[in-house]
């Protein structure tokens, strides 16, 4: 069984999964100074997250993880079986 995240982070992986994401784009949209929302640090600390280098820092790719890509794939299976949307299954996850 994979370790518990929050619900930000399920919502950060899944941003990253959805597309292409480029660091300076990742950047811009989830970083920040804030002590409470550090899900950029987190994932990256967690190991859900990696930068894939493609020459200049902003141009290199955010990708998940294999333990990243479990996390989400876990969480959005529980999803589908429960007819719950990700949201709610990534509040229950969490009170594990």
């Amino acid at each position: 069984m994979l370790e518990p995240v929050g619900p930000l982070t399920l919502q950060f992986l899944a941003w990253v999964a959805s597309r292409r994401r480029t660091y300076a784009e990742a950047m811009e949209a989830w970083q920040t100074t804030c002590p409470r929302h550090t899900v950029w640090e987190d994932a990256l600390i967690d190991g859900l997250i990696q930068v894939q280098s493609q020459g200049s820092p902003g141009q290199s790719d955010v990708i998940l993880t294999p333990r990243g890509r479990a996390v989400l794939d876990e969480c959005s299976q529980k999803s589908i079986q429960t007819d719950q949307p990700l949201r709610q299954i990534a509040i229950d996850f969490t009170d594990r």
